[in-house]
């Protein structure tokens, strides 16, 4: 698996991550074979680790239909209903 599409492919999905070089990588600065996670955005909204498993159902999920555009879509469907649960708290919107 190299990390630059599957971070695209997730980001079409609303998972965002970062594509990054791990130690050992051969794929070179511009292909890296590494993704970097966090969990701010999760934690922030009062998400906990039963999310988390969904999360990483849905990373495992693109993981596996890289190319599969109805798959994709259909977990950024998923992945924008649960964020409904948990909306931003007040303090991070700003007014317009």
């Amino acid at each position: 698996m190299v990390g630059k599409p599957l971070a695209k492919a997730m980001d079409k999905a609303h998972l965002v991550c970062n594509y990054n070089s791990v130690p050992g990588d051969t794929a070179g600065p511009f292909n890296p074979s590494g993704l970097r996670l966090g969990t701010p955005a999760i934690t922030t909204r009062g998400m906990k680790e039963p999310e988390m498993d969904l999360v990483a159902g849905w990373i495992n999920t693109i993981a596996e239909n890289l190319e599969d555009d109805a798959v994709i879509s259909k977990v950024g469907t998923e992945v924008e209903e649960l964020c409904g649960q948990f909306p931003l708290p007040e303090s991070f919107i700003q007014p317009q």
